[in-house]
């Protein structure tokens, strides 16, 4: 018997199974990422070994220029190098995901304008990539805590939670510049540069400390808390304070105030970034 299939013509019903079909696509979710995993360091004659070189030499240059050179204080006695690669690891892993999302629908035109697909599964595997990257590197941070017999306490059970607030950062930020890169293609000379301002605003090759105590030693207490706190708007102080709350211990205290507006912001951010990345997706196609 030949089976008889139903062709439903609906105004707004891939808007309304749009989540559903992501589930449904989760295969090329899957394959894109994997993809990408695989052709990344394929041609280079390093290989993988880029994921660890790239970090390890961030923290070999910021240990020496902002720990021994310019003399800058660590947390509490933690060895300046531990301190610097628990900020390192969340930062570039932000700052590859975001590069790697904005690009992600540009670099994907061909399929794109092809076949129908939730378009928002291509930055998402994109950060993937980036989270591969970070597994690996985290041996860098093993290895420095092997070197200074450093060991963390029970608080590294909660680094999954700052890990899961740094996905959420990167996808964010990411669907919102994947989105303007489609319609605007400066942000391809935009993303990077941003990404090495950001590299001295967030507190990677120091510690937040250090900014609270200059503010609050040249604007007063109640003045420098207040101007801190808006310095916690950015969301990656947020991540990288609990990355050092988690990994550093009981050799750290934790500024809740920050720590809330950062996880209000990076929650607000990602709703407008999927808001704003499903209302401009539907022009990808004719835009590409």
């Amino acid at each position: 018997m030949t089976p008889t299939y139903k062709l439903v013509l609906e105004p707004g019903r891939t808007a309304k199974n749009y989540w559903r079909d992501l589930f449904h696509y989760r295969e090329l979710f899957l394959i894109l990422a994997w993809r990408d995993v695989a052709v990344r360091y394929k041609q280079t004659s390093a290989g993988a070994a880029w994921a660890l070189i790239q970090p390890l030499m961030n923290v070999v240059l910021m240990t020496v220029i902002f720990g021994t050179v310019a003399g800058l204080p660590s947390e509490a006695g933690v060895p300046y190098a531990i301190m610097v690669c628990a900020a390192t690891l969340p930062w570039q892993f932000f700052s590859s995901a975001l590069s790697l999302a904005s690009q992600s629908v540009v670099n994907n035109g061909n399929l794109i304008s092809k076949v129908y697909f939730p378009r928002m599964i291509v930055p998402a595997s994109s950060v993937v990539v980036s989270l591969v990257d970070f597994g690996v590197a985290c041996s860098i941070l093993a290895g420095l805590m092997l070197w200074y017999d450093f060991w963390p306490t029970w608080r590294l059970l909660v680094l999954p939670a700052f890990v899961l607030l740094a996905i959420a950062a990167a996808l964010g930020s990411g669907l919102i510049l994947t989105a303007l890169t489609v319609r605007y293609r400066d942000f391809r000379m935009i993303v990077p540069f941003l990404m090495q301002v950001g590299l001295y605003v967030c507190p990677v090759a120091y510690s937040s400390a250090v900014i609270h105590d200059k503010l609050v030693q040249k604007l007063g207490s109640s003045l420098g808390d207040r101007c801190f706190l808006l310095y916690s708007v950015n969301p990656m102080v947020g991540v990288i304070d609990g990355f050092r709350w988690a990994i550093l211990g009981s050799a750290r205290a934790f500024y809740w105030p920050g720590f809330i507006l950062s996880v209000g912001l990076t929650a607000a951010l990602l709703w407008f970034g999927v808001f704003y990345f499903r209302k401009t997706e539907r022009a990808f196609a004719d835009v590409i």
